[in-house]
């Protein structure tokens, strides 16, 4: 009896041992595992979505790769959603998150957030060509479609006028403004750039106004875990010193972003 007890604590004791190991050094936990699990977009071209065999490819599935690469492990994407991807972080599914994030303070006070922010996008409405829309100010007093939950709806309506018509995901909304439900799509521009990249949207649809609303996107890992919050903060840095982001955005079809630029053209000669 006596010697299963010791054995009970001895087990106990080594777990928690590996517990912390992995918590505080989230590096060699990944390398010791041989596999990094990033938590990405799948339904958010060109960001992070599945091509015609079901693989999840785009512009941070292509951050993730890179990263795997830098650490010398196999690479697993992890399809998340908004609803339930800082749930998986905090679970211990994944290592980290790319997945269209927008930096919020909210979301500081739960996760890692990675500096300097890889990214940053605008608000955008996509409108059908013969709706005449030529200005923000032209969406007063008419019906736009929106995401339910999106930070910025209230500030878009607010700002410009619009009556908003909220449904959940992003696919009802597109499919209600096909519909003449309303006159437009109020969401992240990046996302619908990707939706002009199909023969379905780019012949009748367009995005005739400059984003509003600037929204920057973290890279997020687990809180304490600074082994891996340090290699990332390093990686993206070398990100925006090399155009890897630019490069990115050019392959998978989108103009590069303001910021994209900027952060380029500020670390290129560092």
């Amino acid at each position: 009896m006596r010697n299963l007890v010791r054995s009970m604590v001895t087990g106990a004791a080594t777990l928690l041992m590996l517990g912390s190991a992995q918590a505080a050094d989230g590096v060699d936990a990944i390398k010791q595992r041989g596999t990094l699990n990033v938590g990405v977009k799948a339904d958010y071209k060109p960001f992070g979505y599945r091509d015609p065999t079901g693989t999840i490819v785009g512009i941070e599935p292509d951050l993730a790769a890179d990263i795997a690469k830098r650490l010398g492990v196999k690479l697993e994407l992890v399809p998340v959603a908004a609803s339930n991807r800082i749930e998986f972080l905090q679970q211990g599914k994944i290592d980290l998150l790319i997945a269209t994030m927008s930096d919020r303070p909210e979301r500081r006070r739960v996760v890692q957030a990675i500096e300097p922010l890889y990214y940053s996008d605008y608000v955008n409405i996509l409108v059908n060509k013969k709706a005449g829309i030529k200005d923000w100010a032209d969406l007063k007093g008419k019906p736009v479609c929106a995401t339910s939950g999106a930070w910025y709806n209230k500030d878009i309506a607010k700002s410009y006028g619009p009556e908003i018509v909220a449904f959940d995901g992003s696919e009802k909304p597109l499919f209600a403004m096909k519909q003449g439900n309303c006159i437009g799509y109020v969401y992240d521009q990046t996302f619908l750039q990707g939706k002009l990249l199909e023969d379905e949207w780019r012949a009748d649809y367009a995005l005739p106004l400059k984003g509003v609303l600037p929204s920057p996107w973290m890279i997020a890992v687990a809180l304490d875990n600074t082994s891996l919050q340090k290699l990332l903060e390093d990686t993206t840095k070398d990100w925006m010193k090399t155009g890897f982001i630019v490069d990115a955005e050019k392959k998978w079809g989108i103009a590069p972003t303001e910021y994209s630029v900027s952060m380029h053209e500020q670390y290129k000669d560092k």
